[in-house]
């Protein structure tokens, strides 16, 4: 039995999905085979040896040691697009929130609770929270995946002009977006250009501080900034700085920190990108599929350390784990072939400084065979599933 262990509250709708004379889910387990996570902190965590996979209800994977757990030969999934539709309506109501002075007018008209003539009050002082529409301003998206790319189609059919910027944009996204949607290559087109700029791309080493000092020195006065994807993409400091200066007239942002918390003319929402039950959902529902087609397939999907890869076999599968150097795939099929084992098919991917192999055989594979396979230089783990 598969042993599945959840850090977090993981929505009934995925856990529902496991087979329960295979699976044991629970939240505490000794030694598991998969584990199941939202936002729980596992930096410190030692990895027994039989977990075989992470898989993470949501996008971002800052949580997990996505690079230990290559070397230990543990996959680390995520669920991109699961919660992309949540996130495109934050989206929206930040463009709103950051045009119309919704929040400020709201907690003024509550402070008016027991007052004389409330609503003559109400009346003489709702032009100081007037604020632009959206309608015909320019919205620049950086990041066109799952989320961006509802973000750039929804704003567009609100008559936003919409640009946008990726350079990892792949085929079938752009695909998806709406004709009148702009891309472009470089990304101080979205700086110079835009009213209104959302950012939606990963958070790596790379990525830190997309927006600083520098580009927002290059923006429109009185442009408006939405951060709904990871804090550290958008230097607070920074922004707090133009703010001041009215450089930026508004931002709107998911992640709280000091800096930001309490300061005039910034939104601080606690995180809600992704807190509607059909994105958790969701999540949970990709999550739990991504376990088990790799747990009873070995098949790798939405996997942020090692390839995609699957294959349907007709035999015995056996999969391999292993670095992304020469001579690694010759030295698995001459293991195999060598003890007389027939490879019917073979898939091999690789990501990085990793890789995996598929092999369908006939027959069995003895224990022998996945002892040299496991001793050749570079293999991480070794799974033999048969049928």
């Amino acid at each position: 039995m598969f042993k599945v262990q959840t850090l977090n509250k993981i929505s009934s709708v995925g856990t529902d999905i496991f087979d329960k004379s295979r699976y044991n889910i629970a939240d505490e387990c000794a030694n598991p085979d998969a584990i199941m996570v939202r936002s729980a902190k596992m930096h410190d965590m030692t990895f027994g040896d039989k977990l075989l996979c992470i898989a993470r209800a949501g996008a971002g994977v800052n949580n997990i040691p996505v690079d230990r757990c290559a070397q230990e030969g543990i996959c680390v999934f995520n669920t991109p697009g699961a919660n992309s539709n949540a996130v495109k309506e934050l989206a929206i109501c930040a463009l709103l929130l950051s045009s119309r002075k919704i929040t400020e007018a709201a907690a003024w008209a509550a402070s008016l609770k027991g007052t004389e003539d409330a609503p003559k009050t109400v009346e003489g002082g709702k032009s100081k929270f007037a604020g632009p529409e959206i309608s015909g301003k320019t919205l620049g998206i950086i990041g066109l995946g799952a989320i961006g790319g509802k973000i750039a189609n929804a704003a567009d059919a609100l008559g936003m002009k919409v640009i946008g910027y990726d350079p990892y944009l792949s085929v079938g996204a752009a695909l998806h977006l709406e004709p009148s949607v702009k891309v472009v290559t470089d990304i101080n087109e979205i700086y110079m250009n835009s009213d209104y700029i959302s950012i939606h791309m990963p958070y790596t080493p790379q990525t830190k501080n997309t927006i600083d000092a520098e580009q927002i020195e290059m923006m429109k006065d009185g442009v408006r900034l939405i951060n709904l994807a990871r804090g550290e993409l958008i230097n607070s400091q920074a922004v707090i700085d133009a703010i001041k200066t009215g450089k930026v007239a508004k931002y709107v942002t998911d992640f709280a920190d000091d800096i930001v918390l309490g300061e005039e003319n910034v939104i601080v929402l606690p995180h809600l990108g992704a807190s509607t039950p059909e994105s958790e959902d969701n999540c949970a529902v990709m999550a739990s599929e991504e376990i088990i087609d790799y747990l009873e397939n070995g098949n790798i999907k939405n996997s942020v350390n090692y390839p995609n890869l699957s294959m349907n076999a007709v035999g015995t599968k056996i999969c391999v784990l292993h670095k992304n150097v020469p001579t690694t795939i010759a030295s698995i099929t001459s293991a195999v072939g060598n003890e007389g084992i027939n490879i019917e098919h073979m898939a091999n991917a690789s990501k990085g400084d990793f890789a995996y192999t598929m092999l369908d055989v006939t027959g069995d594979v003895p224990p022998a065979v996945e002892g040299m396979i496991n001793s050749i230089d570079g293999v991480i783990r070794i799974r033999v599933i048969t049928k």
